[in-house]
């Protein structure tokens, strides 16, 4: 059983009007090591879905792994056990929340691959204003090499389409567009004094939460250390299954059908405003 960790107002207004706040040494370091030890158990044993990608030319690796909370027991109590679920359930506002995945991400010490600016909304099978994830550091990152977003970007009506890690090209499509109508996402990176563009620089105990259809990318990690990030992706009451025109990823939806609630055994409620669980 988790404690409550009280957000503020004032916590809960930032992430609304600009889809990212930095929430300071949330979690204790008992908890930052369990989830380093998952880590380690994804990098020992990687699933077929892990990637480990590197610029053309460049130095350094950027692995990333997910979906493996179920085989990884540190990971499942820490979905289950830790602050996690009440955190994004207060910033949400959402009545109830339920777990969809995590998502290992590591950068060596040196790489200078950049993570190409993206909205993870679409890439999944989603639709809902209540979905976001928890960016977890189990390392110092530096204002050079952390996470970015578009501040307010999640207001957007536009649906942006996700874009391959590897090569930054658009995700293939595999049938029409359908009723909705999606956009490329628009060159900030060559383009940056167009947008309020917000950072934090972290340690480890940290966490960023991040709206779902926020703008973000990240930057290449010239530290002379790694830098391991556990992000986990959490959906509020609103969430519902939704048709993409490309393969989704990850390529499930629980079983589930367009317009029904995504809260299932696969992606199971985790806490509840009525009972704090």
């Amino acid at each position: 059983m988790f404690d409550l960790f009280q957000i503020t107002a004032e916590q809960v207004a930032e992430f609304q009007q600009n889809g990212a706040v930095c929430l300071r040494q949330v979690f204790s370091p008992d908890w930052v090591r369990r989830v380093e030890k998952g880590v380690e158990k994804v990098l020992q044993s990687p699933s077929a879905w892990s990637e480990s990608l590197s610029a053309e030319g460049g130095s350094g690796k950027y692995f990333n792994d997910y979906c493996q909370w179920r085989r990884i027991p540190e990971f499942e109590d820490y979905v289950f056990n830790s602050e996690a679920a009440a955190i994004v359930g207060q910033l949400m506002q959402s009545e109830e929340v339920a777990f969809y995945h995590e998502h290992v991400l590591i950068k060596e010490a040196g790489t200078n691959k950049k993570t190409p600016w993206h909205v993870d909304q679409t890439y999944y099978p989603i639709n809902g204003s209540k979905a976001c994830s928890i960016w977890m550091p189990l390392d110092p990152v530096s204002l050079e090499s952390t996470i970015e977003f578009v501040a307010g970007s999640q207001h957007a009506p536009a649906l942006y389409r996700p874009r391959k890690f590897a090569t930054s090209n658009n995700y293939p499509l595999v049938e029409d567009a359908m009723d909705e109508q999606y956009e490329d996402v628009p060159d900030i990176e060559n383009d940056r004094d167009k947008y309020k563009i917000i950072k934090w620089a972290v340690e480890p105990g940290d966490v960023i939460v991040f709206h779902m259809k926020c703008l973000h990318g990240a930057p290449e990690n010239l530290q002379p250390i790694q830098r391991r990030v556990l992000s986990t992706r959490w959906l509020g009451d609103d969430c519902v299954i939704a048709k993409r025109p490309w393969v989704t990823s990850p390529p499930t939806n629980g079983g589930l059908k367009p317009g029904d609630k995504a809260m299932c055994e696969e992606f199971p409620r985790i806490w509840s405003k009525s009972n704090q669980r």
